[in-house]
């Protein structure tokens, strides 16, 4: 029988003629191993590429320098092809005579090619209300999908909200942003980038929102922190306040640039304090 190395729950069947052949699916570029199991006394062994002899026995008659014999015994005959391309795809059989008959097993390699763009339209300039074509070429096998999204929006943190916790026990801090493509979010304190897992933080990032997790608060906790969202358009930065409870600190939510952006932060925060 064929079995290509690294099949997952192959279902292989009896070495002979006339039985349909297993698909074995692998990358461009990877490797390729096709081994034949037998399980009788054999007199001759190949592996065959269409009608193409790769190896008969321990003798190799294909000129391919990628193609190699890694196993020959009595009960395995195992060939590897390095590298592999498109033009590879296709039948391979195991031919092997025994001292009744000849018998067969076939496997038939798949070679899928990673997608990629070949050809994509230059930045072009339109009057409001005509028309314009956009042009995406991609290659690859299975042929790729295709999806186009406006790339419009730089993030705006849209609510924040400061924290008065005790010492010792649980707080966040939350900071949402819209944005489009989704924002990446990152937390400071002191101008220090902060690490989920350290010092008694954890953050948890969802697509339009992060969270700074404090899971025993400390003394040491409490100060100024800044969130940070951030796409290929741009970024946006708000700062919040862990503030220790009973301290006269102003609770208003301190923001940067743009006027508007202040304006609306200012406003979300007088809605959430009434």
């Amino acid at each position: 029988m064929v079995l290509p190395v690294g099949l997952r729950n192959p279902q292989f069947r009896g070495a002979d003629f006339n039985q349909p052949a297993d698909n074995y699916t692998v990358c461009q570029g990877d490797n390729a191993t096709l081994s034949c199991y037998i399980d009788q006394q054999v007199t001759r062994v190949a592996w065959l590429n269409r009608s193409n002899i790769l190896y008969a026995g321990n003798d190799k008659w294909s000129i391919d320098l990628r193609v190699q014999l890694l196993h020959y015994s009595p009960s395995e005959f195992s060939i590897l092809i390095s590298h592999v391309d498109v033009y590879d795809e296709g039948l391979y059989t195991c031919s092997f005579q025994t001292q009744d008959k000849p018998h067969t097993s076939q496997v038939y390699l798949i070679v899928h090619v990673p997608a990629r763009i070949v050809n994509i339209s230059s930045a072009v300039t339109v009057n409001e209300g005509s028309n314009v074509n956009l042009l995406c070429l991609a290659v690859g096998k299975p042929e790729p999908t295709v999806i186009w999204r406006q790339l419009k929006d730089p993030p705006i943190i849209t609510d924040v909200k400061d924290s008065r916790p005790l010492i010792g026990k649980t707080a966040l801090l939350r900071c949402e942003a819209m944005a489009v493509p989704a924002a990446d979010f990152q937390w400071f304190k002191d101008d220090k980038q902060l690490t989920s897992g350290l010092d008694g933080l954890q953050i948890q990032n969802e697509r339009t929102r992060s969270i700074l997790l404090f899971t025993n608060v400390t003394a040491r906790h409490y100060g100024n922190y800044t969130c940070l969202a951030s796409n290929s358009l741009g970024s946006y930065n708000v700062s919040l306040r862990l503030i220790r409870p009973g301290s006269l600190d102003n609770v208003a939510v301190a923001s940067t640039k743009p006027p508007v952006l202040l304006g609306l932060l200012s406003f979300l925060n007088e809605r959430t304090l009434a």
